[in-house]
């Protein structure tokens, strides 16, 4: 099976002064500015590419790590997934240098070592993680709620 998903962006001027607006071929999202003024100074309620990849690995993450507790025959009650995606300046040249997953979970069933180790266990199976490692530096912090 192949999944396709489509965003588009229409983009005016130039970097500094211009802007854009992102569109998300599900509509299930509005239709979002995004500007270079948002993504490295203040965000004055436009959006990011470092910010949407942050939500794209919170959420791949969510996903994965509710099925590797599934098979571990303890699905959660609740999982809550922060991603910070760092963007700095690196030889140069913007670089995303590093993404910060935070996971506080309610699981019953486990100890905190377990829900580290099989927190573990569902990063290494996440496809954007996947996407991301060997080029941006992944931090894992999992706690039981």
């Amino acid at each position: 099976m192949v999944v396709k998903r489509r965003a588009e962006v229409t983009w005016e001027r130039d970097l500094i002064r211009g802007s854009g607006t992102v569109r998300f071929g599900t509509n299930a999202l509005p239709e979002t500015g995004v500007s270079w003024a948002s993504r490295t100074q203040r965000p004055e309620g436009k959006t990011s590419p470092e910010e949407l990849l942050a939500a794209a690995h919170a959420s791949c993450f969510a996903m994965a790590l509710s099925a590797t507790l599934a098979k571990n025959r303890t699905p959660p009650t609740m999982l809550n997934i922060t991603a910070v995606c760092v963007l700095d300046e690196v030889a140069n040249a913007w670089k995303v240098t590093t993404m910060e997953l935070t996971v506080k979970g309610t699981v019953s069933g486990i100890d905190e070592s377990t829900f580290k180790q099989l927190a573990k266990q569902a990063e290494a199976s996440c496809p954007i993680s996947n996407t991301l490692r060997n080029n941006v530096d992944i931090h894992l912090k999992a706690d039981l709620a």
